[in-house]
């Protein structure tokens, strides 16, 4: 059986393809969301994903959330989801999807870890900072670590840029650590 990220990933490359030959990246995007949102509640997901319950209910379960709120083809990839017993999978999909579309816009994914819960303003100029190092738009995340002591990581891609306080003690101990040998 392939693992989740994998299945995520062709559903997304699928559904990637869909929202091209229709032109509709965005309108995708926004119903993979909402699907996720859905797909992220535990007490959804064991409705729609129970083999226990009738097909014709699940169906029904995914149509009564979707319906009307999502283009039909997200509509429709839900609803396959749910019959194979994968609609839990739904958040890997929609990220994967957001990851394809931002490759496509020309816009790099970096995620910023601090001590504390970054201000606005501090968000704001560390992405500007980003951009322009980067050389194209940035899709900043953030989380907080509180093992970082101060200071803060940033991952662009691969790149792991490390201005924490616990980077620097460690950088330090180990200078030492070479030094008295």
């Amino acid at each position: 059986m392939a693992r989740p990220t994998t299945a995520a990933r062709r559903y997304a490359e699928a559904a990637f393809e869909l929202a091209a030959r229709d032109d509709a990246f965005d309108a995708w995007a926004e119903g993979l969301a909402l699907a996720a949102r859905f797909a992220a509640d535990d007490g959804v997901v064991h409705v729609v994903d129970n083999p226990s319950i009738p097909h014709a209910d699940r169906q029904a379960a995914v149509g009564r959330l979707l319906e009307r709120r999502v283009r039909p083809g997200v509509l429709n990839l839900a609803r396959l989801l749910a019959q194979r017993g994968r609609f839990e999978i739904l958040p890997a999909v929609a990220a994967e999807y957001n990851r394809l579309l931002n490759r496509r816009r020309g816009i790099v994914e970096a995620v910023v870890t601090s001590a504390q819960p970054l201000n606005a303003a501090e968000t704001k100029a560390l992405q500007a900072r980003l951009e322009a190092m980067t050389g194209s738009g940035v899709d900043l995340r953030s989380a907080v670590d509180e093992s970082l002591i101060g200071g803060l990581t940033v991952r662009v891609g691969d790149q792991l840029l490390d201005a924490s306080l616990r980077g620097r003690l460690e950088r330090l101990r180990h200078q030492l650590a070479g030094s008295s040998r």
